[in-house]
């Protein structure tokens, strides 16, 4: 107590310890306040852990956000938060142009055909979400709002020669997410989409009087259209099947055909994936770009000068680049990439050279340039991993395991990535972490995690991510297998990875933990649910632990959103299913040891949901770690509070799932 006052008076903190009584008879609660945290039965961490964690930690990537000139600008974090920097030149300084307390949410550069020298950025209070777009003029250094200081704001897109700015913005009544568009000189802004429904902006024309919308309904359902700027008249485009994906949205150099990604039937015949396409509509003119490629492709730029296009496949978890010249469509040669995912790409303003941000499992993100003419590939930032020696990074395998459904008459197989510790003692079992991830249409790719790192090479744990049902990336089949009343065969995927761990001769299948954040919470407490006989010790971050209840409290312009995943909790078939399938209604089965893990300003997941599942388990009289932060929403984004998080979960990992098996 006397070191925990001190620490907390150095650090200039409120800090109060208390023992609470627990729902429980004959338990207790130690609660702890420092600050902006609440921690409940977390012990007092130790300082051989903290700064064994220390190295990990202070690892960071650098994403690339936009060209300005010559220069570009970067998110990067040197303190608590991402902000801006801009870097002018390969391995050149990083000049941080923002120092908020909050990281920033977007960064939209004007464009070079623009006599504007700055890029809009956006930020939110303590993780709410409602986020606020702002100017930064690069010249005086002034930032200025241009939103309303109280909706929620997401999605800059300026025309090509900076005039006009679109957004999206619940500004209207505070459920929809309209389109608006701001006249940039005056600031006069007016929403040009009310439909209702979540809408983005897309592209604008070249000539800047239309503009590409979208409203997005579900993983699976998208509708394009186009909004007259001057008459305000929307235009929905047909979409062939009467329901379809659809992702990038742009239009070609003649500002009359478009570029569009989509899983559209083609000629009557269903797609699995989303292939890039061209549309012509005076022609009726119709090229699916990518049909050879049995994946979905993600995302496509078309560079100023529309010489080029540049896109990105989504093969099995791995992010590859390709682009092509046009009109001719003809694949360009690209020089060697490092192996890992590509994103955030952007051609220069002359379109000559690429960016592209680059990540691998055993290498943050960075910024490299291709140029276009010479095939060079040159490389712009290169981040830290806090001291560590980069090469005994772990780098996963991918595996895949079968399930309990069949596929003409063979078993379905379900894609994990596995971590493996290096080295392992002679005859050694090696403790399991299942990370699932959330969405639930979110997929997991083997990108930089230093927590598996960590575990690995610190503590001799191995780490599985599997992609189980519902996940993006492996057809719209498999996107929809958990859909409404068929949720828990996602949670048996995980059952059949307890059992395909089982059959590893060097992994131990009495010490199995799970750990999963917002839906993957919800799977870590169903998981915990069904299997605690198998499982010792489960993670859950801001996750879902009844769905009525989380439909219900989740913000309105979400709920629409999610009903259309999970389903409706007000059609009395759903709601009988929410309940038998919630874990708060069977938290009597979780027996294995649970630590839940908050943002108290979360507006997904409200931070109800956590409180109400940590009650119900402590009243069965099993102990729960809880923490919970005021400052943070859905995740945590903060260093400090990241910081905290991390050496408690690993803290739990020794002392719940591990033992005496570190190396």
């Amino acid at each position: 107590m006397f070191r925990h006052s001190l620490l907390c008076a150095a650090l200039s903190l409120a800090c109060t310890t208390t023992a609470l009584a627990a729902s429980s008879p004959g338990t207790t609660v130690q609660r702890e306040s420092v600050g902006t945290r609440t921690s409940e039965n977390i012990p007092a961490l130790p300082a051989t852990l903290v700064e064994q964690l220390n190295r990990y930690q202070n690892t960071r990537g650098a994403t690339f956000a936009g060209w300005s000139g010559d220069c570009m600008l970067i998110s990067t974090r040197f303190a608590e938060t991402a902000q801006a920097h801009r870097v002018c030149q390969p391995m050149g300084m990083r000049e941080q142009l923002t120092f908020y307390a909050e990281p920033l949410s977007a960064i939209e550069t004007a464009p070079a055909a623009s006599k504007l020298d700055g890029f809009v950025l956006g930020k939110d209070v303590g993780g709410n979400e409602f986020w606020q777009l702002h100017w930064f003029d690069l010249k005086s250094r002034q930032t200025t709002l241009l939103t309303d200081g109280k909706a929620r704001n997401q999605g800059p897109l300026f025309s090509h020669d900076g005039r006009q700015f679109a957004w999206s913005s619940t500004a209207r009544n505070g459920r929809d997410t309209d389109v608006w568009v701001m006249d940039f000189a005056t600031k006069q802004s007016r929403a040009v989409v009310t439909e209702g429904g979540q809408w983005t902006a897309m592209d604008f024309s070249p000539d800047g009087k239309r503009l590409l919308v979208m409203k997005y309904v579900s993983a699976s359902e998208s509708y394009p259209g186009e909004v007259d700027l001057a008459t305000g008249k929307l235009e929905l485009f047909p979409v062939d099947g009467g329901k379809a994906s659809f992702n990038g949205f742009k239009f070609a150099p003649d500002g009359r055909s478009v570029y569009y990604i989509s899983d559209e039937p083609i000629d009557g015949k269903p797609q699995e994936f989303r292939t890039l396409r061209y549309h012509n509509p005076a022609t009726k003119q119709l090229d699916v770009l990518t049909a050879a490629t049995p994946w979905d492709v993600e995302d496509l730029e078309i560079a100023d000068d529309g010489k080029h296009l540049a896109y990105t496949t989504n093969e099995d978890g791995i992010y590859q680049l390709h682009v092509l010249s046009l009109p001719s469509h003809k694949p360009v040669k690209l020089p060697a990439l490092p192996i890992g995912l590509v994103v955030n790409t952007a051609f220069s303003p002359d379109g000559k050279r690429l960016a592209v941000t680059m990540n691998s499992a055993t290498s943050p993100s960075d910024v490299y340039v291709i140029d276009l003419r010479g095939g060079k590939l040159t490389r712009w930032t290169q981040s830290e991993v806090g001291g560590l020696d980069a090469s005994k990074f772990v780098a996963p395998t991918l595996v895949h395991y079968p399930t309990f459904d069949q596929i003409d008459g063979k078993a379905r197989q379900i894609p994990a990535f596995y971590y493996r510790p290096a080295n392992v003692a002679a005859g050694k079992k090696i403790p399991v972490v299942i990370n699932i991830h959330g969405g639930p249409e979110g997929q997991s790719l083997p990108t930089f995690n230093p927590t598996a790192q960590f575990l690995a090479n610190e503590l001799g744990v191995a780490m599985l991510v599997p992609n189980v049902r519902g996940s993006s990336g492996y057809g719209r089949t498999y996107l929809g297998l958990d859909n409404a009343d068929k949720r828990e065969d996602s949670v048996k995927d995980i059952g059949a990875l307890l059992d395909w761990v089982a059959t590893q001769p060097e992994l131990d299948a009495s010490r199995v933990g799970v750990y999963g954040g917002s839906y993957g919470g919800y799977m870590v407490l169903a998981s915990l649910m069904h299997y605690s006989d198998r499982i010792k010790a489960g993670v859950d971050i801001v996750g879902i632990s009844h769905f009525g209840t989380f439909l219900k409290n989740t913000e309105s312009y979400r709920r629409d959103l999610r009903r259309a995943e999970y389903g409706d909790e007000r059609d009395p078939h759903m709601a009988k299913v929410f309940e038998q399938i919630s874990p708060l209604n069977h938290a009597d089965r979780i027996r294995a040891k649970l630590f839940v893990a908050q943002g108290k300003n979360d507006p997904r997941v409200p931070y109800t949901e956590a409180e109400q599942i940590v009650k119900a388990v402590r009243g069965n009289g099993q102990p729960v770690w809880y923490l919970l932060f005021d400052d943070e929403g859905h995740g945590f984004k903060k260093k400090t509070n990241v910081d905290y998080f991390s050496a408690a979960t690993m803290l739990f990992w020794q002392q719940h799932l591990i033992g005496d098996s570190a190396p």
